[in-house]
């Protein structure tokens, strides 16, 4: 069958070289759109379930964190759970055995939360984490007042109702997290001795506040013909809104309003830490998060451009200024790996010069490293194989090996021709070096692949070792096996397209 691949290849010469371009324009293609990352993403497949309820850790630890352990242990392919419980909330991390979709780990473990949640205690918030792995944390800004004239709270306000969404915005984006500042709330602070003197417990004050934030619809009323809606509105839009709350009236039938009881004022929500930028002292922040699967690269340079379009809206002496920036680190990984597939192909190139020392039979062996190894990014994309500092690698162990089918087919054609011209040119000097390529053709592309086959037990490697080694060996592998397929058909139709036997006159 080899040898039909060579003659096929070697009569229909012009129609090879058309599919072999038209494949290399695919395979630019596939370079400029394929996922950029500095390193692989050794992360486990796991699913974060996030439990708020205002109760001690041991209370949260027995109630809520170990019924959810529980119940999620004979969830399928669910490899480890991890709880983890502390004052007003707790983490439960699931996860999953490796190869597992995250979004089919989610609906599994949506399906037994749903069915958990009517045994768990009233008032316990269950959330799911961000659907993003370990490595999803690409880029992180600031927010500098340089004016001097924004609070710590103000610029927290306009990071959670304002940056905060525009970046949700971003395709690739799964959350962007606040750090630092004042979370605003209006807080209530109440006079017990009022409440005694009014005859009002506590308990009525909360259940009053709580159900006065609200709009109310009713029915439709209609009058002369006209329909009108009747809703009640009690959405607390201001301080003002809360000290107007009634409480009920005195013995006397007069209202009793919060603001006799209780003093409204802006607060801070209790922090849990700080974040400082320079030494400078609190400053607010926000780390954007990336989705599972997602091109880092493209997503961070979305994210730039939307800063640089919203620069204008800041408010005045407001900065957005980048903490940590992934793409610094990916774009430094790929060019110097660039640099280093570029000086071995030269390498290679000057040594394939050397030893043949003719020129043009030494054209198709440099040809076919650039052309094997942008080949071997078509198949990358469609396995949704990201380049990083990895597979990269295992293109570059490669470079050394892709040419030696072809320089030994070179060499016996030499030998062939050699022959042919020592005795008198008989025949077509055509068949003859078909003929030394069907010779050799079927012994050179086996000897590739056999290269190939050294790095399957690389593919036994299984979690941390195997997402971080597999890449090399999937990229490696192909490079290899498309070098094998170009030496029995893109190899054989340049060398009868180009060979000649006597100089141009």
């Amino acid at each position: 069958m080899i040898n039909t691949v060579i003659k096929f290849s070697a009569n229909n010469r012009y129609l090879v070289i058309f599919v072999s371009v038209f494949l290399v324009i695919l395979s630019v293609f596939a370079m400029k759109n394929i996922p950029l990352d500095a390193l692989p993403d050794m992360s486990d497949t796991q699913v974060i379930i996030y439990s708020k309820w205002d109760r001690s850790p041991d209370i949260i630890e027995d109630q809520v964190t170990y019924p959810i352990v529980r119940s999620l242990l004979g969830a399928p392919k669910v490899k480890a759970i991890r709880g983890f419980s502390d004052f007003g909330y707790s983490f439960v991390y699931v996860i999953f055995e490796d190869g597992t979709d995250l979004y089919w780990a989610r609906s599994r473990v949506n399906e037994y939360l749903s069915q958990l949640q009517t045994n768990l205690p009233a008032g316990v918030n269950l959330s799911l984490g961000p659907d993003a792995t370990g490595v999803g944390w690409i880029y992180q800004y600031a927010l500098v007042d340089e004016s001097g004239k924004m609070d710590l709270a103000e610029i927290r306000s306009f990071q959670d109702f304002k940056l905060k969404y525009l970046f949700n915005s971003i395709p690739g984006v799964a959350e962007v997290a606040s750090v630092g500042g004042f979370k605003k709330q209006y807080q209530i602070q109440i006079d017990p001795l009022k409440l005694q003197i009014f005859g009002i417990d506590m308990d009525r004050v909360i259940d009053t506040v709580r159900k006065s934030n609200d709009d109310i619809g009713a029915r439709l009323l209609e009058i002369g013909g006209a329909e009108y809606m009747i809703r009640v509105r009690g959405y607390v839009q201001s301080k003002e809104d809360i000290e107007q709350i009634s409480l009920g009236a005195n013995t006397s039938g007069t209202p009793v309003y919060l603001s006799q009881v209780a003093k409204v004022v802006d607060g801070p929500d209790l922090r849990r830490g700080v974040g400082d930028w320079n030494g400078e002292g609190d400053q607010v922040s926000g780390i954007v998060i990336m989705r599972h699967g997602e091109n880092a690269l493209k997503v961070i340079e979305s994210i730039e451009a939307k800063i640089k379009s919203m620069e204008p809206s800041l408010p005045k002496g407001l900065k957005i200024v980048p903490v940590y920036d992934r793409s610094i680190l990916i774009k430094e990984t790929i060019q110097l790996l660039k640099e280093k597939l570029t000086e071995e192909i030269i390498v290679v190139s000057l040594i394939i010069l050397v030893f043949l020392w003719h020129i043009p039979s030494a054209i198709v062996p440099i040809l076919t490293i650039p052309i094997a190894v942008i080949l071997s990014f078509l198949p990358m994309y469609l396995a949704d194989i990201g380049s990083n500092l990895m597979s990269l690698a295992g293109i570059a162990l490669s470079i050394g090996v892709l040419v030696d089918g072809a320089i030994v087919e070179v060499e016996n054609a030499y030998k062939k021709l050699e022959e042919w011209e020592s005795s008198g040119r008989v025949g077509d000097f055509h068949a003859i070096r078909l003929e030394a390529l069907l010779e050799v053709g079927p012994s050179v592309f086996f000897s590739l692949l056999i290269i190939a086959v050294a790095f399957f037990p690389i593919f036994t490697l299984v979690d941390q070792e195997g997402k971080l080694f597999r890449p090399l060996a999937i990229s490696k592998n192909l490079t290899m096996a498309i070098a094998a397929l170009l030496a029995i058909t893109l190899d054989p139709a340049f060398r009868m397209l180009f060979t000649r036997m006597d100089p141009f006159t």
